[in-house]
């Protein structure tokens, strides 16, 4: 595969939201277009997700910031959900949202029917792996497709090369990994009751097990040689930071970030460095290469070991056996919200003492550092320590630094 040298458009950068406030950190920090739930049909139950009030204001402000809003209805709804479907979809359309994310068939009609306005895209859930199956769906009305994430990029080049102009194509670029790829899985509901394809997966695959014989019950016996049993099921989390050009050339439209259920500060990190790895395509040469402050940068969230998944070949050594495999080596210690008189004023997440050096992210920029050699509450008065989080701190500094920037301190 090749890419061309003067790159006219880059792909979408499309960033997941959970809730309002990681909204605005998607929209602030880069994204093209955030993807979101509302309170039903969405497979993130465990984010907070937008009632209707959050979902008008998210809209109004993403739009404002001129931001796509996705929403999902990638839920395999059953039947006593399916008369409330309709005046969620009206409502969504009603209020400008830019695409509908489904996964069902029944729910693909009902957009087509209540949300009129809204694009159709066809969610990972639905399996994807063919040209055949994606030109299906563009003549059911999809104008696009996510794509499995079985797929290596040879595939996705001959979908893209055998499918209409008009159908887009997107596909997952980062984020953590179900032990189904593509995420149809069954293990929650069969362990647990929760059903993952209506969003409310236990993570069961994250479990640590052991083996028992069936003439034995109750004795379990490690599968590896430590005392902590292992981790059969974990996958290790996608990174395709690196490669993303090749992701270009096999004609992806939509890089797409894993994450509705993450932190605001992972939507923070992971928007500003894909957004600084995707700009810096724009002056693309044959020997590009991902900025290195773009990689440090997904090291400072917390995450697994990073894997390519299927993109470059079958996957090897793709799982993390001896435990859950999370690496947190950064923590925000405040957020910025103004500046006055020289000093940095931010609200306090985590305390920390005077002469303090914190990695500072701004949005849309490189990171730099901060270092609190001077200390002050809200009232002007010099401290010694910041104790007190949700507090007001101010920190001398040369220059303004955007609200909502991070000021970071490593993990000792």
């Amino acid at each position: 595969m090749s890419i061309s040298t003067n790159i006219i458009k880059l792909p979408e950068l499309l960033c997941p939201a959970g809730d309002l406030t990681r909204l605005k950190a998607a929209v602030d920090y880069g994204a093209d277009a955030v993807y979101l739930a509302g309170e039903e049909f969405g497979m993130r139950t465990a984010a907070t997700n937008f009632g209707e009030s959050d979902l008008k204001e998210g809209i109004e402000y993403a739009h404002k910031n001129g931001v796509k809003v996705h929403i999902t209805c990638n839920t395999i709804p059953h039947n006593a959900e399916m008369p409330r479907l309709p005046a969620f979809l009206q409502l969504i359309n009603s209020l400008g949202a830019d695409a509908v994310i489904a996964a069902d068939l029944g729910t693909m009609e009902m957009v087509k029917k209540y949300a009129p306005d809204c694009e159709l895209h066809i969610s990972v859930q639905s399996g994807i792996c063919n040209y055949e199956t994606a030109r299906a769906f563009h003549n059911l009305g999809a104008k696009r497709v996510v794509l499995a994430r079985e797929l290596s990029l040879e595939e996705i080049a001959e979908i893209r090369s055998k499918t209409p102009s008009d159908l887009e194509i997107e596909a997952f670029a980062h984020g953590a990994m179900c032990v189904s790829y593509s995420s149809r899985c069954l293990l929650s509901s069969y362990m647990t009751g929760r059903d993952a394809n209506r969003g409310d997966c236990a993570q069961s695959c994250r479990w640590s097990y052991s083996l028992m014989e069936e003439k034995r019950p109750g004795q379990y016996f490690d599968i590896t040689e430590t005392d902590k049993g292992t981790y059969i099921l974990n996958a290790n989390d996608m990174c395709m930071a690196e490669h993303l050009d090749k992701m270009v050339a096999a004609g992806v439209d939509s890089i797409k970030i894993e994450g509705r259920a993450k932190s605001h500060y992972y939507v923070a990190v992971v928007t500003n460095a894909y957004r600084g790895a995707l700009d810096s395509l724009k002056n693309y040469t044959p020997d590009w290469k991902c900025p290195e402050w773009v990689t440090d940068e997904l090291n400072k969230i917390s995450h697994r070991t990073y894997s390519t998944g299927f993109y470059l070949g079958k996957p090897e050594n793709s799982q993390t056996y001896a435990n859950a495999g999370y690496v947190r080596d950064y923590s925000v210690a405040a957020i910025v919200n103004g500046y006055e008189d020289g000093c940095i004023a931010a609200l306090l997440k985590n305390k920390f003492l005077k002469g303090q050096k914190f990695d500072c992210l701004e949005p849309k920029s490189k990171p730099f550092t901060v270092v609190a050699d001077q200390l002050f509450d809200d009232k002007g008065n010099p401290i010694d320590s910041a104790p007190h989080p949700m507090s007001i701190i101010k920190i001398p500094f040369e220059r303004p630094i955007k609200e909502g920037s991070l000021l970071r301190m490593e993990n000792l």
